[in-house]
């Protein structure tokens, strides 16, 4: 179906991210830092992109300033997958470009299966 980048330094996370994806028939690529994130996601050129905020290297807000900024990764759906809960982190990653921003507390990973099936239609 579609390749999905997953940018995400909590390896547990990110298991059963890529876990839950592989087995609703997407491909994956992962990345545990944001500087990553941007290298992969120029190299891959996925589908969509699951993002953290609170990233080794580079945080994640400017991960998405970058991936927008950059003509070959702007049209890539991100949806923000973080701890932070904050209005003014929401506004700004929406601002950004973000499609969604789930809060990690709030959803389960069939929630964010839900919603990656809902971006990518």
């Amino acid at each position: 179906m579609a390749k999905i980048l997953i940018v995400e330094d909590e390896a547990v996370l990110q298991k059963a991210l890529n876990d839950m994806l592989i087995e609703d028939g997407h491909e994956t690529v992962q990345a545990m830092d944001g500087e990553e994130g941007v290298t992969l996601a120029q190299k891959e050129k996925p589908d969509l992109i699951l993002l953290d905020l609170i990233l080794p290297k580079k945080h994640g807000l400017e991960v998405l300033k970058d991936l927008k900024a950059d003509s070959m990764t702007n049209a890539i759906p991100v949806i923000v997958l973080t701890n932070l809960e904050g209005t003014e982190d929401i506004m700004k990653a929406l601002e950004l470009g973000a499609k969604a921003y789930l809060v990690k507390a709030n959803y389960n990973v069939q929630d964010v299966l839900q919603k990656v099936q809902d971006v990518l239609r």
